[in-house]
């Protein structure tokens, strides 16, 4: 095993929902941020990803947190929140609670928590001013949270204002697309001390077309608000896309950019 064992726990952000391969399975920051890590270090990593799209805060703590930790990590990467601002009855302290725990488990266990929070999606979306607000909360209470440990990892992204340009997102607007989740892995990257191969915070490419109101809403607004109705999850029935550790090796011609 190598010395460095990085895990990701979280929603769909960390999962890599908008940023899909060929075959439809998601890629994502977390993804990125393993490749990357390797490239720059040039010594492979080990990396699992038990994030699940869908969740809210104390479940990714309650079914994610236990299983990462049983892995022996070295870096324990955490975001969520996500999905709790888009129920405007969710309490910001709970949420906050939940990172507490996250840093706790963590110093108990000797393990670096890499804390970040998800990019600011709501220029695109409905209700976008409650959004912004509860998101700025969101991020503000975890920071004054720990304003006092100058040993945390952090990759703010919320704050990002290149960001929140449409390029970065996908379709349904409330994921980032591949641009985004360069952007993301490169601020991690970074974080951790190791930097970001050569075009990520700002690679090349476009943003999805953009949908009319009336597709837009009958494409994913419609979708949410019946699974919110019906009680149900986008990551319903979802397993853990590496539930246990993969070997992540570095390019074998360093000189090959990895910003694809």
């Amino acid at each position: 095993m190598s010395d460095v064992r990085f895990v990701a726990i979280g929603d769909s952000f960390t999962e890599g929902v908008g940023d899909e391969r060929p075959d439809g399975t998601p890629r994502g920051w977390a993804d990125l941020a393993a490749e990357g890590w390797a490239a720059q270090t040039g010594a492979s990593i080990s990396y699992a990803n038990l994030a699940i799209r869908g969740r809210l805060a104390w479940p990714i703590v309650e079914e994610q947190l236990e299983p990462a930790l049983a892995l022996r990590p070295t870096h324990l990467a955490f975001n969520a929140g996500g999905n709790d601002i888009l129920r405007p009855g969710d309490s910001i302290s709970r949420v906050v609670d939940a990172f507490a725990k996250v840093v706790r488990r963590c110093d108990e266990q000797g393990v670096t928590p890499i804390l970040l929070a998800g990019a600011d999606p709501s220029g695109g979306m409905p209700l976008r001013n409650v959004i912004r607000r509860r998101g700025n909360a969101l991020c503000d209470a975890v920071v004054a949270r720990f304003r006092r440990r100058d040993d945390l990892v952090w990759a703010i992204n919320w704050t990002d204002e290149r960001l929140r340009d449409p390029s970065f997102w996908s379709p349904d607007r409330l994921h980032m697309n591949h641009r985004g989740h360069h952007r993301v892995a490169a601020r991690v990257l970074h974080a951790v001390g190791v930097g970001a191969p050569e075009g990520w915070w700002d690679p090349p490419g476009e943003g999805a077309a953009h949908l009319s109101t009336r597709d837009y809403y009958r494409q994913h607004v419609g979708p949410w608000v019946r699974r919110r109705l019906m009680g149900r999850s986008s990551g319903d029935g979802r397993v853990p896309k590496y539930g246990d550790w993969v070997t992540v090796a570095p390019p074998p011609d360093p000189s090959v950019r990895m910003d694809s």
